[in-house]
């Protein structure tokens, strides 16, 4: 029996990998199975118990991950679901994945868990090395500074911080003096700066304070929330297929690109410079919208011409899923991105960034945690299996099938579905209203397919790197017997 053995004052315990890791799945399902109204009577009881001490309202289900692998999720009542929503696109190799399960035993993850380091003061002695294997071995070109933190809301809110730090560090021609000290605790200028963020009608970037003041998809997020007065610009709305409607498309990016310039200038002569422009390269929550690599890069240029740093939030499009490692990969940019965020399926959250937006001055970018060690174990590993078994580039061609079938579907209901879009298995279309959405997703789900909507009306794909062929043949068979329930 493999066993790892663990030094202890006083003696030795040994954790036997066998007796862990029992009653974890080790196979895939060969198809869905569904045998209970989702949710069913055990999910309906856990959440009766649940709702007296924790919040539920947000609850679909639970889930037994035990039980769970690969692209098939079982939840408490037994039912097994094709999963091509992947925990809100979170999970680069699905369940279980045997050789994630077997890296659960590295005496790295054990220690980062169990004596759990605060970075930003404390990091462990093979840290540095950890983040060269982890996350600078996929980072975007041009970018060789990372800096970790829990996830993609707390890495957009300390970026937008670095933002401002090196937008005023310029500004005054060095860091922060006395008077600068003195008057940011009364909240006044000029140690409190009359700065903002230029985000996009659409855009979700996080729900902690700073970011909801960015974030823009849904209502529910913003309601009876102090906001702060940033500017606000409209991202382009395209039309389906692309080179049908050449002309909207074109006009959009310029009406969109327009309104951005217009906005820095008049924050500008208002003497509340806008210091960064935050964008997604789809916008997930909003819709799945897409910009063109034209829309991408001249919103660069754009930013570059007044001196604005340019943001890319990739915590949903980073990591593979769009047929290419990052999504902004595909633009041509004529240099990187200033700062690029990363979380879900990067398994940590943190963002990439240019040498000279970097913080020099201590805990100004800081809290506790700033990240967790034992997740960088976990991704290694994940990278590990993505570089070897080409996920990436399978995720490009099974996702060109995958946008083949949909474009199908739209074409056998055109009076229900429309504007069919996607890059990779990052894919989606739109339906007449919001009601005949949901009504398809109830319909999938009943059949054994986990999807998930956004925006008004779309639905989206989200299906991990592991997602073949063979799962998406079963996907197209559901959503088409679906379809026909509910159209």
């Amino acid at each position: 029996m493999n066993s790892l053995r663990l030094l202890v004052p006083g003696r030795q315990i040994a954790l036997h990998n066998s007796r862990s890791l029992s009653g974890i799945a080790t196979s895939e399902p060969s198809h869905p199975n569904v045998s209970t109204a989702i949710p069913g009577p055990k999910s309906k009881a856990l959440k009766a118990k649940m709702d007296p001490i924790h919040q539920t309202p947000s609850v679909k289900m639970f889930v037994d991950y035990e039980k769970s692998f690969g692209n098939y999720l079982v939840d408490a009542d037994g039912n097994q679901l094709l999963d091509v929503y992947m925990q809100i696109s979170s999970l680069p190799l699905g369940y279980n994945h045997p050789e994630m399960v077997k890296c659960a035993s590295d005496p790295r993850l054990i220690t980062s868990i169990v004596s759990r380091p605060a970075l930003g003061s404390f990091p462990r002695h093979d840290f540095p090395a950890m983040i060269e294997k982890a996350l600078i071995s996929v980072a975007p070109k041009g970018l060789t500074s990372v800096q970790t933190m829990l996830c993609g809301t707390s890495a957009n809110e300390n970026a937008l911080k670095t933002a401002f730090i090196h937008y005023q560090t310029r500004k005054r021609g060095g860091p922060p003096r006395l008077q600068d000290l003195e008057s940011c605790m009364t909240q006044d200028q000029p140690g409190t700066p009359n700065l903002s963020v230029l985000s996009f009608n659409g855009a979700f970037h996080g729900r902690s304070l700073a970011c909801l003041s960015i974030t823009r998809s849904k209502p529910v997020h913003k309601v009876d929330i102090p906001a702060l007065d940033w500017p606000i610009a409209n991202f382009p709305r395209y039309m389906y297929p692309l080179e049908k409607h050449e002309t909207h498309n074109q006009k959009q990016d310029e009406q969109c690109l327009g309104q951005v310039e217009k906005l820095i200038e008049v924050r500008k002569k208002e003497q509340r410079d806008v210091a960064a422009v935050i964008v997604e390269p789809i916008q997930s929550e909003g819709g799945d919208h897409h910009g063109s690599p034209n829309f991408f890069k001249r919103l660069q240029s754009v930013c570059k011409k007044h001196g604005v740093v340019f943001i890319v939030d990739e915590v949903q499009t980073g990591g593979g899923p769009t047929g290419s490692f990052w999504a902004h990969e595909q633009w041509n940019l004529e240099s990187p991105p200033d700062m690029v965020i990363f979380s879900k399926k990067m398994i940590t959250g943190g963002y990439y960034f240019k040498e000279e937006l970097r913080v020099n001055e201590p805990y100004r970018i800081y809290n506790t945690w700033m990240g967790d060690p034992s997740k960088l174990v976990v991704l290694e590993k994940a990278l590990e299996v993505i570089k070897r078994d080409g996920l990436v580039e399978k995720t490009k061609n099974v996702g060109e099938n995958l946008l083949a079938g949909l474009q199908k579907l739209e074409a056998a209901y055109p009076q229900q579905v429309s504007n069919t879009r996607g890059v990779g298995t990052y894919c989606a279309f739109d339906l007449k209203d919001a009601k005949t959405r949901d009504q398809l997703i109830e319909a999938c789900i009943t059949e054994g397919l986990h999807i998930g909507g956004c925006g008004d009306a779309s639905i989206r794909f989200r299906p991990a790197l592991v997602f073949d062929q063979k799962h998406l043949d079963l996907t197209l068979e559901i959503l088409n017997k679906a379809a026909k329930k509910v159209f």
